[in-house]
């Protein structure tokens, strides 16, 4: 039986919330599933060891609307590069009429999608749990998980003098706007707490964004010695690091959504993304701007963060 899935969200936060329901198919119809995924969420730097995806294809549309797959004629060229798959069913993670159309275009018979036209005030755990509830009667657990070989973590440890006498903590300095971007002086002072009662190494995961990458020189600057910076590295090569890790610490960015989904209690500081995105796997411990009782796009509340919050938090994690 071949099933193709459809992930048309471009983050890789969003690639590993959909996780959990697309091994679920896979599960239903002991099956592996093809992925139709942008190349934006990474999928394979990070799922090419999933017994449970057998293919993944990439879905080239871009923002100015002129990739492989956009407009009229990438609608046509889609279609016609599914129906050489000679998919069975399909399984779309959307509401839009394009997909279901390019499908049946496609000759894929029997199609699963979220109701058409339903994209507004989308809860994106709540409609892909309801999809497989109604359509399978499948009840889904919003808890991800991607796995990393055992030799992959030795390797690892050995590079990169991992000691597990030592507290490591992952801070995922990076983030996909500057209005997620915790500042560094935060960061410099939730290291401070910890290092007067821990024994503490921190793996600094960024991205090579200037803003990103100014943050990153000010943490290690105040810290070189009890920080390793991984913004060199490939997510495949920081994967292993991740999970030789105690804990996270991480601005809503693709490093909180990895470091969850490898088993890590994550802290996720929350400054102006919905609050689901923080909270959604049973690993992840939101930190809100204070004062705040939730988070929505528009709060802007990074320099709300308070680093003796986090440094409480984490002391709750470890004892």
């Amino acid at each position: 039986m071949k099933i193709l899935a459809i992930q048309n969200r471009m983050g890789i936060g969003d690639m590993v919330i959909f996780l959990p329901f697309i091994e679920a198919i896979s599960e239903n119809f002991n099956s592996p599933i093809t992925l139709l995924v942008k190349e934006s969420s990474k999928a394979k730097e990070y799922l090419y060891n999933n017994s449970k995806i057998k293919q993944i294809i990439d879905l080239n549309r871009g923002n100015k609307k002129n990739g492989h797959h956009d407009g009229i004629f990438g609608f046509f060229r889609l279609a016609k590069e599914l129906r050489n798959h000679s998919f069975d069913k399909v399984f779309i993670f959307n509401s839009s009429l394009r997909y279901n159309l390019i499908c049946k275009l496609a000759g894929i018979n029997e199609i699963y999608q979220y109701p058409l036209f339903k994209k507004k005030k989308q809860n994106i755990i709540e409609a892909a749990k309801s999809l497989l509830l109604n359509k399978l009667n499948i009840k889904v657990k919003s808890n991800p998980k991607i796995f990393i070989e055992e030799d992959l973590m030795q390797k690892a440890k050995v590079e990169f003098d991992i000691n597990d006498n030592k507290l490591n903590i992952l801070l995922g300095i990076g983030g996909s706007g500057p209005t997620k971007r915790i500042p560094a002086y935060k960061f410099i002072e939730f290291i401070k707490l910890s290092l007067n009662e821990y024994d503490c190494k921190f793996f600094l995961a960024t991205g090579q964004d200037p803003e990103e990458q100014k943050i990153l020189k000010e943490i290690i600057s105040s810290y070189k010695e009890k920080c390793v910076s991984l913004d060199k590295l490939s997510i495949s090569e920081t994967l292993p690091i991740i999970k030789n890790c105690r804990l996270a610490v991480c601005n809503d960015s693709s490093f909180s959504h990895f470091s969850a989904s490898l088993g890590l209690p994550t802290i996720v500081l929350m400054s102006d993304t919905p609050l689901l995105y923080g909270s959604y796997s049973p690993q992840m411990h939101p930190i809100l701007p204070e004062g705040s009782q939730t988070v929505l796009h528009g709060t802007n509340g990074k320099e709300k963060i308070n680093p003796k919050n986090i440094f409480d938090k984490l002391k709750n994690i470890i004892t």
